[in-house]
């Protein structure tokens, strides 16, 4: 398996990259973008 493919930093959801999705995957066990994040918390679906 590639590690360098699981420790991307490009979102799941918007599929750009930023550094939080690493940070993210590291926390809590997926790979999405702080902005993604938010915006699932405050509209759940």
């Amino acid at each position: 398996m590639n590690d360098n493919k699981i420790l991307d930093e490009i979102c799941e959801d918007c599929k750009k990259e930023d550094i939080t999705v690493k940070e993210n995957f590291i926390k809590h066990g997926y790979k999405i973008c702080n902005s993604c994040n938010l915006l699932k918390t405050i509209f759940p679906l």
